[in-house]
């Protein structure tokens, strides 16, 4: 299993005005290309974006989408259109923009733990919490470009959170529902089960395999 840092995100030092929604799929295609074998693609939160426009460009080499919490959008749709709707989420109304709103952050960072981390151990939300910058606006603002012959082909499957304060679960059903996803596992969990329950998601993925 491969878990690169994105643009701008994690230990990746580019500057957040420069990162675009193509920038994250240019990264997640290089590593797609650099397997021997077709791969399944896990996308948590924003990474929904990338894993469906990275289908659109890699139908071949992907066998299988993940949603984790995570935008699962329909052509046209860009994710800051879903997360307006989100009325449930206690991350947009905690969510402030820089002047040329080139990033954004959370602007109470006391709040942190509730929205993303709320069932997740003291260890695992400081290790978090030091991995957290300003992310990049563009890629949220930017729409999907997805067709039917090429993204449409892949199986996908949606996991539902069911306790998730960043991505509300009424968005989440509103987003799959929509999308046509027939295949939704639910876990009891906040926005970030890969440190709450991560054996439990480990098992749900194994058995895609």
């Amino acid at each position: 299993m491969f878990a690169p840092d994105l643009p701008a995100h994690g230990n990746d030092k580019t500057p957040a005005s420069e990162v675009t929604l193509q920038s994250y799929v240019d990264l997640t295609c290089k590593v797609v290309d650099s397997q021997s074998e077709s791969v399944c693609l896990i996308g948590h939160s924003r990474g929904g974006i990338v894993i469906s426009q990275a289908a659109e460009e890699r139908p071949n080499k992907i066998r299988g989408l993940v949603y984790l919490a995570a935008f699962m959008l329909r052509n046209g749709e860009s994710m800051i259109q879903w997360a307006a709707q989100d009325s449930d989420s206690l991350l947009l109304p905690n969510l402030a923009f820089s002047e040329d709103r080139s990033y954004h952050f959370i602007k109470n960072q006391s709040l942190i733990k509730e929205i993303f981390y709320e069932d997740c151990s003291a260890s695992d939300v400081e290790m978090a919490k030091s991995k957290l910058v300003p992310e990049p606006t563009a890629p949220i603002e930017t729409p999907l470009r997805l067709s039917k012959n090429r993204y449409g082909r892949v199986a996908k499957t949606y996991i539902e959170t069911l306790d998730d304060k960043a991505v509300s679960p009424m968005l989440q059903r509103k987003m799959y529902t929509a999308a046509g996803c027939s295949e939704v596992i639910r876990m009891s969990t906040s926005h970030s089960p890969f440190f709450s329950k991560p054996h439990e998601l480990a098992r749900i993925l194994m058995n895609m395999q």
